[in-house]
């Protein structure tokens, strides 16, 4: 019968020691295929993240988050306060398409596309590593005494890091701001811009400490995402797992002994190097099953698999694979909660698709002034209104005219006469809309106005129009 791993090492974190102080996590610098593939997904999502706020679409900044002014731009698409819905419905999808994935995939996310592990893992470590040297040499200088060497390597590091994460924090501000307005910012100068620079200053300070001191602190501590798979797994789900019943064997792991044969012996595949341990980010042991603070990086894969193929043992002894896939041997499939999930995902993806091609690039807003009532001019009835144009392209409208559609009357605007509506702007103004009583066949009639630009509709707006019972 297999041995099961023991389950007595969840009574604390890998990262906290037996004293309850923080225990400092040096992982050995990882090789293999799967860092290879990493390394290369890494790079172009690095390219994405530090350009995106730079990329124009059709004028749009390709991703804007501008929490302040309520304006968002998610792939070039515009999104203002009336857009609210579209935005809460992208942001839905994202967490039902997230869900979907961990579901079917485990937290494959934090290890291949999330960007505090890209930033950390492909950008940070692999300074330390070039300074610091790998896992034993970063332990050495850890226990140094302060000399030339330790405060030369110190002092390199933390001005990397600080200009890093100087220049991380300038693209974020881009994210919340626009990159036109940083770009102009940084061509005032500093000193003209005091309270965006303390600012930058602060996101800096942020991204210095988590990606300097705490690191995968984030990851345990302070993410949700980690919590929630303990939620959403299965033992159908596919994740970085150890191979149990292989590794265990009969009698247990054991060290390589190149005399003896493993099988007649009954012991395990797993021969107890350990590597798969030191070479963990988050410095867990995956051989103890599913936990939280596996980010599934498959750093472990590619140090078994190494170990493997020189011990002369198959690999994938630590490899992607569910519980029922090591326990039971079925092979991967849609389960009836992975299939409700795409189906949720589908109908929100429809239904953001269909919105978003029944959104207008002008909103008209027409409002009868409150508490006011219809005056008797002549033959006419006259009503008071507000109304607000906004123009959510990146175009200006210099020529906008008011147009009552469908019903003979007059609009007479209050003030300025030349309507110019700038580039994702707003332009609001009073006006007066007379209609003949004959016209009026109830006291409270819907009408139709339409906006032009260059005698061009551009947007119609719906509104009640008062007049006296007395012409119905």
């Amino acid at each position: 019968m297999s041995k099961l791993p023991d389950e007595s090492f969840r009574d604390t974190i890998s990262t906290i020691n037996t004293e309850g102080k923080r225990n400092f996590i040096y992982p050995k610098k990882p090789s293999g295929r799967f860092y290879d593939k990493r390394k290369i997904l890494s790079y172009f999502l690095l390219i994405f993240l530090l350009s995106a706020p730079f990329i124009k679409i059709n004028g749009n900044q390709f991703l804007l988050f501008n929490v302040l002014e309520r304006k968002f731009s998610i792939f070039g698409f515009p999104f203002w306060p009336q857009d609210f819905y579209l935005f809460v419905i992208s942001m839905i999808i994202g967490v039902v398409g997230l869900t979907l994935f961990t579901v079917a995939f485990g937290r494959i996310f934090c290890g291949w596309f999330c960007p505090q592990t890209i930033f950390l893992e492909m950008v940070f470590r692999r300074i330390e590593y070039w300074i610091d040297g790998d896992r034993g040499a970063q332990i050495r200088l850890a226990k140094q005494e302060w000399n030339a060497e330790k405060i030369r390597k110190r002092v390199t590091k933390w001005i990397i890091f600080f200009i890093i994460s100087f220049l991380i924090a300038n693209v974020f501000l881009a994210y919340l701001i626009g990159s036109d307005k940083l770009l102009e910012y940084i061509h005032e100068g500093p000193l003209e811009n005091k309270s965006t620079l303390i600012a930058l200053l602060i996101f800096t300070g942020v991204f210095y400490f988590v990606f300097a001191w705490f690191r995968e602190q984030v990851c345990i501590i302070a993410c949700p995402y980690g919590r929630m798979q303990g939620v959403l797994l299965d033992n159908k789900s596919i994740n970085v797992a150890y191979d149990h019943k292989r590794g265990e064997g009969e009698t247990g792991r054991a060290k390589w002994d190149k005399r003896e044969n493993r099988a007649e012996t009954g012991k395990g595949d797993c021969i107890d190097c350990n590597q798969c341990v030191v070479v963990c980010p988050t410095g867990i042991d995956i051989r103890n099953g599913t936990q939280l603070e596996c980010i599934n990086c498959t750093a472990c894969i590619d140090e078994c698999d190494t170990i493997m193929d020189k011990v002369g043992l198959p690999k994938g002894l630590i490899r992607y694979a569910s519980e029922d896939e090591i326990v039971k041997k079925e092979k991967f499939k849609l389960t009836l909660r992975m299939k409700g999930y795409i189906a949720v995902l589908t109908i929100l993806i429809g239904m953001l698709v269909g919105l978003l091609f029944l959104r207008n690039d002008v909103e008209a807003v027409v409002l009868r002034l409150p508490g006011q009532l219809y005056e008797v001019k002549g033959n006419n009835i006259s009503n008071i209104f507000t109304y607000k144009i906004i123009n959510k392209t990146v175009k200006d409208f210099d020529n906008v005219t008011i147009k009552l559609e469908k019903t003979d009357g007059t609009i007479k605007l209050v003030g300025n006469p030349n309507i110019k509506v700038k580039k994702e702007g707003l332009y609001q103004g009073t006006l007066f809309i007379e209609i003949n009583k004959a016209l009026i066949i109830q006291d409270k009639m819907k009408i139709k106005i339409g906006i032009y630009n260059d005698d061009k509709l551009i947007e119609t707006a719906t509104t009640t129009f008062l007049g006296p019972r007395s012409f119905n």
